[in-house]
């Protein structure tokens, strides 16, 4: 088992004092903001310390088995808003209607797991009956970015010849785009209904919840010719917990804590690129 710990500018001091917990055979600086702990007793209480410490410091402390290689997995399984990308893109459509507060709510309280997705999602559709279909061009063109180090993890990923899959409870007008900019090999969403120029408040076809995602992941997998074991899946929300338990390697970004408490890898701090120093 290694240990790695990384943060945003990390101080060194820090880095270095929590890395010293672990009594650690060797210490391996990975690059100026994460370092790997190699040969230490790994123990449940020497985890919780670890975690506990690394989380005050604002470090993301991550135990792995060690030798693990990014060429153990074909597949980079990823959930859209507040995952690959910052925002939660039906919050911001609402935003158009003056109903962001409302929206929010819900879309929070789902991504908590107190609500079931697929209610939430019929629920917070409906508040957007009425809206023009070109507020989805300007939360497009005006809001939505990457998520930090979204950009360099792809990158990487594709380099190494792994496939990419995009699959959120969002919707396609941004999941399309995202595929083409991004040159994703898959994308999994909800329609949104429009008529005449206008939201109509509902989604075509089926809901893509918790269930759905997971589906997709497997399908995938098949249509690849892999074990859901050689996918690694990102999320943020409970709703990506299903498919999050049957990957290989599973990572919760800035994720409520119902996910983080059940995920391999736990990124607080640093951006999504952060998943490339866990590999030797």
């Amino acid at each position: 088992m290694n240990l790695i710990l990384q943060g945003l500018n990390p101080d060194p001091t820090t880095l270095a004092r929590v890395a010293a917990l672990t009594h650690a055979r060797s210490i391996v600086s990975i690059n100026a903001n994460a370092m790997r702990c190699e040969g230490f007793s790994y123990t449940g209480e020497l985890r919780a310390q670890i975690e506990a410490e690394a989380y005050a410091a604002q470090l993301d402390a991550t135990f792995i088995d060690a030798g693990r290689k990014l060429s153990d997995f074909k597949l980079v399984a990823m959930d859209m808003d507040s995952t690959l990308i910052t925002i939660e893109c039906i919050d911001e459509i609402a935003d158009m209607q003056g109903l962001k507060p409302q929206v929010a709510e819900i879309t929070e309280a789902a991504m908590r797991g107190e609500i079931e997705f697929r209610e939430s999602l019929i629920r917070r559709v409906a508040l957007l009956k009425g809206l023009e279909a070109g507020a989805l061009q300007k939360v497009y063109d005006e809001r939505l970015q990457l998520s930090l180090g979204a950009q360099k993890m792809l990158n990487a990923v594709q380099f190494a010849g792994l496939k990419t899959l995009l699959v959120s409870g969002g919707f396609t007008f941004f999941t399309d785009r995202m595929k083409t900019r991004l040159g994703l090999d898959y994308t999994h969403s909800n329609v949104l209904e429009i008529e005449s120029g206008k939201l109509t408040g509902k989604v075509i076809g089926g809901i893509v919840d918790a269930d759905e995602k997971q589906r997709t992941v497997e399908r995938i997998c098949i249509e690849m010719g892999i074990e859901t074991s050689e996918a690694i899946v990102m999320g943020d929300g409970a709703n990506d917990l299903k498919m999050m338990h049957i990957a290989g390697l599973s990572v919760a970004f800035r994720a409520k804590p119902v996910v983080r408490a059940q995920a391999n890898v736990a990124l607080n701090f640093v951006g999504l690129d952060g998943i490339l120093n866990l590999f030797s």
